[in-house]
């Protein structure tokens, strides 16, 4: 029997709470008011007076309960966040019951045990009825953002008492790190140092180059004719060399504590960079730590990029002490390309830095990391 009883309280109770609000709180102390004037006056006035003041309690706590139960739920989120970046996340209830509706609904969202209050409120759920609901998600770092469930509560019908209950859901959301607008001064060292100065070459590519005189040997597939009809001179395209647009992104992991919130302005610049150059039409390859992609291009590509960017982690220079302006493994040639390498931390003699480092094909680029 014991056993039983357990069983049954843990199914009433379990994902239950009750909170008192300051209105309850003035009620109990009236409540117990009566009771003390009752019991030192005999007064069966008083005693009646109780008896339905109690009632009310039990008759707050039962309605409430009805409005909690057989409420379902499902949430839509985009695939993934972008940190600090607003996006909208939708809400479905519905309301299982097939008698009785729910009144005064309050939905929270739960994350890492925490209540996020979303400003969510459904006055009235009919029997039945499904009602969808929308809310601004903001995700403040970067990573994994896990969301266990919905807490729904509610304090009708007297708001003696907030009661709630949690319905699980739990969900996972890769937020990439935050894209700001590059500085100036960094994309001046992009373009003067970098893949943006060796883009320019006559090659084997879609790209237009330069548009020249036809020669013989040429080959007629190249013959751009708009130019032809308008100047009576057979004109080729001539393409740029795709090979050109191919660079390596490189972010050392390693770092003390002291340089944490420099380690994370590092992902944020890589990530920035990695979008300024996919815009551009750049093969890109991204090297995290001692986590390398493939060399691609286009959204998928660059999605994968910022996911490994998103789950990177910090890691202590006593686990791995060598810190290196190449990536590690084999020595990684890019044929036409370039190397750029974000670093938060050069080493022992790196105290206090304002900015993460840039090189560009070992060559330091000066600059702030984004546009103030």
């Amino acid at each position: 029997m014991p056993l039983q009883y357990h069983s049954l309280a843990q199914r009433l109770f379990h994902h239950r709470s009750t909170r008192i609000t300051s209105e309850g709180v003035q009620f109990l102390l009236f409540t117990l008011a009566i009771g003390i004037a009752a019991i030192n006056t005999g007064n069966n006035l008083f005693y009646l007076l109780l008896a339905m003041m109690l009632s009310l309690i039990l008759i707050s706590g039962i309605v409430a309960e009805h409005c909690l139960r057989r409420l379902e739920f499902h949430r839509h989120l985009p695939d993934h966040l972008i940190v600090n970046e607003p996006t909208t996340a939708t809400l479905v209830v519905k309301n299982r019951k097939s008698q009785f509706p729910s009144f005064s609904l309050k939905l929270f969202d739960l994350s890492d045990g925490r209540e996020l209050d979303r400003g969510l409120e459904i006055r009235e759920l009919l029997p039945g009825a499904s009602r969808l609901v929308s809310y601004p998600l903001v995700a403040t770092r970067r990573g994994r953002l896990q969301l266990d469930g919905i807490c729904v509560g509610t304090e009708f019908p007297f708001g003696l008492f907030m009661k709630q209950t949690f319905y699980p859901i739990e969900e996972t959301v890769i937020v990439f790190p935050e894209i700001k607008p590059i500085d100036e001064r960094l994309l001046q060292g992009l373009l003067t140092s970098g893949p943006e100065q060796s883009v320019h070459r006559r090659g084997s590519g879609n790209d237009l180059y330069n548009l020249r005189l036809y020669q013989a040997g040429d080959d007629s597939r190249k013959i751009h004719w708009p130019t032809t009809a308008r100047t009576s001179q057979l004109t080729v395209r001539e393409t740029e060399a795709e090979d050109q647009r191919r660079a390596i992104v490189y972010l050392p992991t390693v770092a003390p504590v002291s340089h944490d919130a420099l380690f994370e302005q590092a992902v944020s610049l890589t990530a920035s960079i990695i979008q300024h150059l996919a815009q551009h039409g750049y093969i890109l390859q991204l090297v995290v730590g001692s986590s390398r992609s493939s060399f691609g291009q286009g959204d998928h590509h660059l999605f994968e990029l910022l996911r490994m960017l998103a789950l990177c982690e910090r890691r202590s220079p006593h686990a791995e002490p060598v810190v290196s302006g190449k990536p590690p493994g084999d020595p990684m040639e890019v044929e036409g390309g370039t190397m750029i390498v974000v670093q938060s931390w050069l080493g022992p003699a790196d105290i206090e830095p304002e900015h993460p480092t840039i090189l560009i094909d070992e060559a330091v680029i000066a600059g702030v990391s984004h546009a103030v």
